[in-house]
């Protein structure tokens, strides 16, 4: 039996494996054409077209030539006259009718095929047969020719596939080390193959190289983004995530678990040799962890702490700050999703700040201000006001437009210290928006978008909020950015409460469905507390009778208790709310339990606050719900006071 090779140049071997003589490369040409149809029938026009650009008089005659003198070779034992099996004629073309296991390409398909659900050791043997057969790129006596470009190309692939399964069967048969050469040529040959870099950092984790396996997800990422605009796929982030987290089902098949070898926490990482730069590698991937979902955001939330704590250990105030200063993800939502560990980074930036050198540092030191103003979210210290004011200073005498955009980032949180700034923050994220274009911060575009969506909320400006959703949405998309889509459903079901006027059971519906996709967004600072209150504002608007039942309003209960329940709590030791975008609905609220507990000074108290705001829809700033417009509350107010 003859068969045939593709995977290489075109050959031919009889069953002993000798070389069958094929004539000149025409010859060849014909073979490797009808090898590519695949038992198919290939009309001699078909082949003329293929064989030459322009084809000479009598070429229909040399391919018959070219046919007869195939048949005489790989059909050596024919008689005479006797009709042709393998090369055949029908009607006005050709067809090489061979066996599966004739042509390596097929056998090569079939033995990736059969290993798909085969043991490790069985699937190693098979592939290192199969991938012994290439003998060089398929079909590579015609690299210029158009017709064996399509198989060129899927068989290529296989063999991508081939060496990777290949690579699965040696970790799972708890090899990995001896993988990991074999992976780092692979992925320095083919770099945009996510399966390469997931399978090398894999190896590299089970080789007890948890560092390393970091840093080369580190690389695929810069590389995919840099090159491509990409961010890495799901599989690789959830690697990401789950050597953060350590997880036991990284773990080599029958081999104990790594971090009981090597670390229990990521913070030992950095007591061994080159802790520094590991630190620095490791903050770098939870950065760009936080913005990649829920299971990414609370993993670097919970790891951001223990870097920032291990940096300092190491006792360099320049390591330290670079470590701090390094997470700038950025901040969108003004209450902390954990205030104890928001609190502690400030310290520890403000320690940093301190351990700085008077001189020199300005970056470093530009970041640690920023991180201070970030973190600061909701209070009305004028510390973190002057940070965010110093760190913008700093960028821009620097003209670093990433730091531009993390100080910017930290002006905005620092925004609301009084009421009815919509029009400043609007200023902050049009520079941002401007900013990332031109500079290509895919991320700090979205923040921007997102900051004019609450903007323009504010005073009910849903022409020029709906552009900005559609544009964060957009750039969610491409970027992979799945946190953003929560902030966009909550402000279309408050466009569809507010602005489309929908049913109160269609807005509550509404509500409720963004509430329930932000429980599942690993974000408690936003989701704590907020449903109940947009629920609240929509009733209070539609003057539907207010509920006292066993709504948990989190960190709003100060402020709406004594609306829902009066006489509860003297209204002169309701604090202050937090300088955040929700303070204009709750000071609203306590102007309102002012008016029916009849307390003048309440409602002088409320008025102030609420003054210049006077323009704007109370809590619309957070683009997710409001208690009515300011000033018809300031009406209320006005009117109960003038009976008072």
């Amino acid at each position: 039996m003859i068969r045939f090779g593709v995977l290489g140049p075109v050959v031919a071997e009889d069953e002993q494996g000798r070389p069958v003589a094929l004539k000149g490369p025409m010859h060849r040409a014909v073979l490797a054409r009808l090898l590519v149809a695949r038992r198919r029938v290939v009309p001699t026009n078909d082949l003329v077209l293929d064989l030459w650009v322009s084809p000479p008089d009598g070429a229909v005659a040399a391919v018959r030539t070219f046919v007869a003198a195939l048949r005489r070779a790989i059909e050596p034992d024919r008689p005479a006259r006797a009709p042709a099996t393998l090369l055949t004629t029908q009607g006005s073309g050709y067809a090489l009718r061979c066996a599966p296991d004739q042509v390596d390409a097929w056998r090569f398909e079939q033995a990736v095929a059969d290993v798909s659900t085969a043991a490790p050791a069985t699937a190693l043997a098979r592939l290192d047969e199969a991938l012994g057969w290439w003998r060089g790129p398929a079909y590579a006596d015609f690299p210029e020719a158009a017709w064996p470009r399509a198989d060129r190309a899927r068989l290529a692939e296989l063999r991508l596939q081939a060496v990777e399964r290949r690579v699965e069967a040696l970790l799972g048969l708890g090899r990995a080390a001896e993988a990991v050469p074999e992976l780092d040529e692979h992925v320095t040959a083919h770099p945009w193959r996510e399966q390469g870099w997931r399978l090398l950092a894999l190896a590299l984790y089970r080789s007890g190289r948890q560092g390393d396996a970091l840093a080369v997800l580190r690389r695929a990422r810069e590389l995919l983004a840099g090159q491509l605009g990409l961010e890495p796929g799901p599989a690789l982030r959830t690697l990401e995530i789950d050597i953060l987290r350590q997880e036991p089902g990284l773990d080599a098949p029958g081999r104990p678990d790594p971090a009981g070898e090597v670390l229990s926490r990521a913070a030992s990482a950095y007591e061994q040799v080159g802790a520094g730069a590991r630190l620095e590698s490791a903050v770098g991937l939870l950065r760009n962890l936080a913005v990649t979902g829920a299971g990414g955001l609370e993993v670097a939330r919970e790891q951001r702490a223990a870097a920032a704590a291990a940096a300092e250990q190491l006792g360099d105030p320049g390591l330290t700050a670079r470590v701090i200063g390094a997470y700038d993800v950025p901040a969108i939502w003004p209450r902390a999703d954990d205030a104890g560990q928001a609190a502690g980074i400030v310290a520890a930036a403000e320690r940093a700040l301190a351990g700085l050198p008077r001189t020199g540092h300005d970056p470093a030191r530009a970041r640690l201000l920023a991180t201070i103003a970030v973190e600061s979210r909701g209070t009305r210290d004028p510390r973190p006001r002057e940070c965010a004011r110093q760190a913008e200073t700093i960028a821009r005498e620097l003209d670093d437009p990433a730091l531009l955009a993390f100080a910017l980032n930290g002006v905005f949180m620092q925004s609301c210290r009084t009421a009815g700034g919509s029009v400043r923050r609007d200023r902050i994220g049009a520079e941002l928006v401007t900013l990332a274009n031109r500079h290509g911060l895919a991320t700090v575009e979205v923040l921007g978008h997102l900051i004019r969506l609450q903007s323009s909320c504010a005073v009910a400006a849903f022409d020029r909020a709906d552009r900005h959703a559609l544009a964060a949405d957009e750039l969610a998309g491409r970027h992979e950015r799945p946190l953003v889509g929560v902030f966009t459903q909550w402000y279309r079901a408050l466009r569809a409460d507010l602005a489309e006027q929908v049913p109160a059971a269609r807005a509550e519906s509404a509500y409720r469905a963004a509430a329930a996709r932000l429980d599942e967004a690993g974000m408690p600072g936003m989701r704590d507390g907020l449903l109940p209150l947009a629920l609240l504002g929509l009733r209070l608007r539609r003057a539907l009778p207010l509920v006292s039942g066993d709504d948990d309003f989190g960190p709003y209960e100060p402020w709406v208790r004594p609306l829902l329940e009066p006489g509860r709590a003297a209204l002169a030791d309701v604090p202050e709310p937090p300088a955040d975008l929700l303070a204009e609905a709750l000071w609203c609220l306590l102007g309102r339990a002012a008016i029916a507990a009849g307390d003048p000074a309440a409602m002088v108290r409320a008025r102030q606050a609420l003054a210049p705001a006077a323009g704007e829809w109370a809590g619309a700033a957070s683009g997710a719900l409001t208690v009515g417009a300011v000033a018809d509350h300031l009406v209320a107010l006005d009117a109960a006071l003038g009976e008072a």
